[in-house]
C-alpha cells in the first residue's frame, strides 16, 4: 500500500502515515546548521534527550552517564522507537585506556522457544501463531537495554546511577508536549494499539481519538518503573513485580493473541555482554562497528573494505540548482555494488554467533582484506550484479529478512574525550503493541528467520534457538585515525542511525560523505539517500524536498543502463553524527542531527 498524506486532525501539513513495511515517520526535513563546541557534545533523536545528555555532560558526567539520562528520556518521549522494553548496542572508547568496546543488550529468545517458535503454536502442531507472529506474544524477546546501560555504568559511570533517571521520571510526571512525528506515528499504528488496553489508555485521548500535536502526555506508570529501576537497578526491572508484570501479559496477550513462553527465569538470568568491536582498515582510517548478533558492523566494514578499492574521492558530488548535494552516478553504482555483495554475505551468514560460527579462521573471513579485495573485484562498471552469490565457500541457506526500521540513535563526547556510539530500539514501531507498566515491549524476535532450513533442505543461521539473540542491522560506528604502524589513533567519528536494514546503506555512504568527499555532517545527512540489498533494485530517496522533480535523469540513466531496477521509497534515516578534529582547534567537535527527524545536537 503506498503512503498516504493525512488528513487526521492534530497532525502536522505533509506528515505521511506509512504502510507496515514502510520506513520510519519522519518529522519534516528540517534545514539544519551545524553545531561546534569545545568540551563535549550530545545528539539525539529528541531535544528532550539532547537536553539530559548535556546536562549531565556540564555537571562533569561521562559519555555513558550521558547516555543513560538521555535513554530513560528518549522512553518517555520516543516510546514508538526505544525504551525499557527493548534493547540495544553500545559502541564506547574509554579515552584513559584508549580501549573500544562493545556492549551487547540484545533480546533474546525464551528457554523454552524452538525453531518454528514464530511459525506454528506447538512444536509439530501446525496451528499457526495468531493473529501473526508479530502481534502475538511471541514476538517479545528479554528486554536487554537495561542490563546494558548497567553493566556500562558500572565501569564508566561517575554520577550515582539513580540521578541519571530524574529527568526522565520529572517529564513522565510534570508531562510533555506531543510531537508531530510521535502524533503522527500514534495514528499510522493506531489500530493496533487499540488491541491492548494499557495502550489505548496511553496514546488515545478520553474520545478514543490518536494524541494530537501538542497534547500534554502525562505518564505516572512509567515515572513508577523508572523510579523502581533508579533505586534497584537491573534487579528492579529483571525481578520482581516488573519482572512478572512482562511474563503476565506475554502470557496473556490481548484479543486472544498466541501467547508467547517467557518465563521468570529468562528475564532473572539475562545477561548483557562485552564483545570485541569488528573493525577494518580504510584509507588513513579504521572503521569499526558493532560484531554479531548485529550484521551491521560488518557489512559496513564489508562495505569499506571493498570501496578503498575504488577512487571515490574522484568522484565527489555537486550541488543542484535546488541546492541539493547529489553524488555522481558512478559513485551511486560503486556504493549500491557494494551493498549488494554485502548484503550477499549477511543474509547468510550473520547470526549470533554464540551459536552459530562465521566462516575463516577465527570467524574472521568476512572482513579479511584480501577476501574484500576479490570482493571488489567481481564489482563491473558496466554492469549491476543484480541478485548475487555470497563470496565465501560452504553458504548455508539465506534469511533475507530485513527488519522493521523503528529505532533511535545516540551519539556522545564528553570532556574526558570519552566517545559514545549507541543504536536502541523496540523494532517494530511501538514494538509489540504490548504495554507494561508504563513501556512498550519490543517484538524483537521478529528478526529472527521464522523457518529453520530453506527448501533445499539447508540450515538458516539465523533461525530461532532458545537463548539465542536475533540478528540485527544497527551499526552503531567509530571511526579513528590508522597509524603508519596500523596502529589505531584517536576517534575521529561517532556516528549511527535507525532504518531497520537500510541502517547499512545509510552508514556506509554517510563515511564516504564524510571521509572521501570532505563534507560536514550536515552536508552529508541532507544528501538523497540511496542503496541496494541483495536484489535487482536499487533504492533511490522518494519525497526528498530539494529534489521536488525527482532524481536527475542522468544518474537514473546511468543505473538503467547498467541492469540496475530503479524504484523510489521514502528513506527516513535518523543519523547523529559528531565529528572530533584534532584537539589544537579551539571547537574540535563538530556535529549534526539528520534532518528528516527531530533530533538535535548541543555542546559546550
Amino acid at each position: 500500500m503506498p503512503a498516504q498524506t493525512t488528513g487526521a486532525p492534530g497532525l502536522a501539513a505533509g506528515v505521511v502515515l506509512p504502510s507496515r513495511d514502510a520506513p520510519e515517520i519522519a518529522s519534516g526535513f528540517r534545514q539544519q546548521r551545524l553545531v561546534r563546541a569545545r568540551d563535549y557534545m550530545a545528539v539525539t533523536a529528541n531535544p528532550h534527550g539532547t537536553q539530559a545528555a548535556v546536562t549531565v555532560l556540564e555537571r562533569g558526567g561521562t559519555a555513558v552517564d550521558a547516555a543513560v539520562a538521555a535513554q530513560m528520556v528518549l522512553n518517555v518521549v520516543e516510546p514508538q522507537s526505544s525504551g525499557l522494553g527493548g534493547g540495544g548496542f553500545m559502541l564506547y572508547y574509554d579515552a584513559g585506556r584508549e580501549r573500544l568496546l562493545a556492549f551487547d543488550g540484545r533480546e533474546t529468545a525464551p528457554m523454552q522457544a524452538w525453531e518454528g517458535y514464530l511459525r506454528e503454536v506447538s512444536p509439530d502442531s501446525g496451528e499457526p501463531v495468531q493473529p501473526s507472529p508479530r502481534a502475538s506474544g511471541r514476538s517479545v524477546g528479554v528486554p536487554g537495554l537495561v542490563a546494558m546501560l548497567e553493566l556500562a555504568h558500572d565501569d564508566y559511570g561517575t554520577m550515582p546511577w539513580s540521578s541519571l533517571f530524574i529527568p526522565a521520571i520529572d517529564l513522565a510526571l510534570g508531562g510533555f508536549a506531543v510531537s508531530p512525528r510521535m502524533a503522527a506515528s500514534i495514528a499510522g499504528s493506531a489500530d493496533d494499539l487499540r488491541n491492548d488496553p494499557d495502550a489505548a489508555r496511553y496514546f488515545f485521548t478520553p474520545g478514543g481519538q490518536p494524541l494530537p500535536v501538542g497534547w500534554q502526555l502525562y505518564s505516572p506508570a512509567l515515572a513508577e518503573t523508572l523510579a523502581r529501576v533508579a533505586a534497584r537497578g537491573s534487579d528492579g526491572f529483571y525481578q520482581g513485580e516488573i519482572a512478572e508484570a512482562i511474563v503476565a501479559q506475554v502470557s496473556q496477550p490481548p484479543n486472544g493473541a498466541t501467547p508467547g513462553l517467557l518465563a521468570l527465569d529468562d528475564l532473572a538470568s539475562y545477561r548483557a555482554k562485552v564483545r570485541e568491536a569488528s573493525c577494518v582498515p580504510y584509507r588513513d582510517w579504521e572503521v569499526c562497528g558493532f560484531p554479531p548478533p548485529s550484521s551491521g558492523g560488518i557489512a559496513v566494514g564489508q562495505m569499506m573494505g571493498m570501496l578503498q578499492h575504488f577512487d571515490l574521492a574522484e568522484l565527489a558530488p555537486r550541488q543542484a540548482p535546488s541546492g541539493a548535494i547529489l553524488p555522481a552516478p558512478r559513485a551511486v553504482h560503486l556504493l549500491a555494488e557494494a551493498g549488494r555483495l554485502a548484503f550477499a554475505d549477511r543474509n547468510h551468514y550473520v547470526a549470533d554467533t554464540d551459536f552459530v560460527p562465521l566462516p575463516g579462521e577465527g570467524g574472521r573471513g568476512l572482513l579479511q582484506l584480501d577476501y574484500l579485495a576479490r570482493q571488489a573485484a567481481r564489482i563491473e562498471d558496466n554492469r549491476s550484479l543484480g541478485r548475487t552469490e555470497p563470496g565465501w565457500p560452504g553458504a548455508g541457506a539465506a534469511d533475507n529478512r530485513p527488519g522493521l526500521p523503528d529505532t533511535t540513535h545516540v551519539s556522545i563526547v564528553d570532556m574526558y574525550g570519552n566517545v559514545l556510539s549507541m543504536t536502541t530500539s523496540v523494532e517494530g514501531g511501538f514494538g509489540s503493541y504490548m504495554m507494561v507498566n508504563g513501556f512498550l515491549l519490543n517484538n524483537q524476535l521478529t528478526d529472527f528467520s521464522p523457518d529453520s532450513h530453506d527448501a533445499q533442505g539447508r540450515l538458516i543461521a539465523n533461525r530461532v534457538q532458545a537463548g539465542k539473540r536475533p540478528r540485527s542491522s544497527m551499526a552503531p560506528t567509530m571511526v579513528f585515525e590508522r597509524g603508519r604502524d596500523g596502529e589505531r589513533g584517536r576517534p575521529v567519528v561517532a556516528t549511527g542511525s535507525p532504518g531497520g536494514a537500510a541502517i547499512i546503506p545509510y552508514v556506509a555512504n554517510h563515511l564516504v560523505a564524510l571521509l572521501d568527499w570532505g563534507l560536514s555532517p550536515s552536508e552529508a545527512m541532507a544528501m538523497p539517500h540511496f542503496g541496494a540489498f541483495n536484489s535487482p533494485g536499487t533504492v533511490l530517496e522518494a519525497e526528498h524536498p530539494l529534489l521536488p522533480s525527482g532524481w536527475p535523469d542522468d544518474i537514473v540513466d546511468y543505473l538503467q543502463l547498467r541492469g540496475h531496477e530503479v524504484s523510489y521509497r521514502p528513506r527516513t534515516s535518523g543519523l547523529a553524527t559528531i565529528l572530533m578534529s584534532p584537539p589544537v582547534l579551539v571547537r574540535p567537535l563538530t556535529a549534526a542531527a539528520d534532518p528528516r527527524r527531530e533530533g538535535v545536537a548541543r555542546g559546550n
